[in-house]
């Protein structure tokens, strides 16, 4: 995947925005300097976040195709565990919260498990 971010000023991005636009212009230039610099970091990575999550669901939507012709049932429980363990665990590696890491990737399987769900209840192609 090659993905170009642009930053929050690029005037070809069309949600682009001043990264510094609410700070006051009393505040010292190095630290509006400073402020930007981090809020061009911050939109970078939320982008890249995004992209992210896009092809995550290009995998687990093909994994919701399979799962369906092969009568498989859309939640998986036990797999859905270890992969909270293991992201936990990462979260923990990388001094994120645990608890907010588990939140996070039970908000996508909800929404992933109810994407194979949506996947099973379509008519398939050698049904009359």
């Amino acid at each position: 995947m090659t993905t170009s971010f642009r930053g929050p000023n690029d005037p070809a991005d069309p949600a682009a925005t001043s990264s510094v636009s609410t700070v006051s212009s009393d505040v010292d230039p190095a630290v509006r300097a400073e402020l930007g610099r981090l809020r061009d970091s911050i939109d970078n990575i939320d982008a890249a976040v995004v992209h992210m999550l896009a092809e995550r669901f290009k995998c687990t939507m093909q994994v919701g195709h399979l799962k369906a012709e092969h009568h498989l049932p859309p939640a998986d429980p036990a797999r859905e565990s270890r992969q909270i363990e293991r992201l936990r665990a990462l979260a923990e590696s990388a001094k994120l919260d645990p608890a907010f890491a588990e939140k996070l990737l039970n908000f996508i399987i909800a929404e992933v498990i109810r994407h194979h769900e949506q996947i099973a209840d379509q008519p398939t192609a050698d049904t009359d």
